[in-house]
């Protein structure tokens, strides 16, 4: 018998909190879940210390990475205060995070899925900004937490249009060097990508609790396709 082929590994970025007075990583499993439904081996990825000899490293371990979701970046690192409404993520995840996209972005060919807070980082990473709160601009924000909402695609060979589920209170408000690719119907930017890319996606929906298909575990699957083509 011919050996198969070894399983992708994919590195999925783990959200932090402190838990007993300690740092701790942790990361639902609707995100392993979809990443093994789609063929490939998910591995848990920590914040750790963001230096370059660490992160080119970590590029080379892995065949694709998702940038999972989480709380709010802290814009101060990117020149623009931060809302008082923010709810900010800890600090050694945000720094771990905008090196690692750093580093992606100079290896256009790995396959990268960014998901909620981790589309507001490419966006932010790259030049852009965020509507830091959208309760102050749109009066349809609360259609965008926790509920089910349509996104609509400006170009379907890449991203059919759909029904997604939300829970975000932000949003990319200038997507910096990617261009848009699906709005809500209220305009909400929803998804962005590198067209000059293998496979570089930013959604602001959660895929993994999204039960319309296209919307959700065919990203994932894409996301291991344009590993394997």
């Amino acid at each position: 018998m011919p050996a198969t082929s070894p399983k992708p590994l994919v590195a999925i970025t783990s959200d932090l909190m402190i838990r007993k007075d300690h740092p701790t990583a942790y990361l639902t499993m609707t995100y392993a879940k979809a990443v093994h439904n789609a063929g490939a081996i998910p591995v848990i990825l920590p914040p750790t210390t963001p230096d370059p000899d660490t992160i080119a490293t970590l590029i080379t371990r892995f065949d694709a990475f998702i940038l999972s979701g989480g709380d709010d970046p802290k814009t101060e690192p990117f020149g623009i205060p931060s809302h008082q409404e923010i709810t900010p993520v800890l600090a050694a995840r945000q720094t771990f995070e905008t090196q690692l996209i750093k580093e992606l972005h100079n290896n256009p060919h790995i396959p990268v899925l960014c998901i909620c807070l981790g589309m507001q980082m490419l966006a932010l990473s790259t030049g852009g900004s965020l509507n830091q709160y959208l309760p102050d601009t749109h009066p349809s924000h609360a259609d965008h937490w926790k509920k089910q909402h349509p996104i609509i695609s400006n170009n379907e060979s890449i991203l059919p249009s759909g029904t997604s589920f939300s829970a975000h209170h932000q949003a990319v408000d200038n997507p910096g060097t990617y261009q848009i690719l699906a709005t809500a119907p209220d305009g909400i930017i929803e998804a962005i990508h590198d067209p000059a890319a293998k496979f570089r996606l930013g959604i602001q929906w959660h895929p993994e609790r999204t039960e319309d298909q296209n919307l959700g575990q065919n990203l994932f699957n894409k996301l291991i396709d344009a590993i394997k083509s």
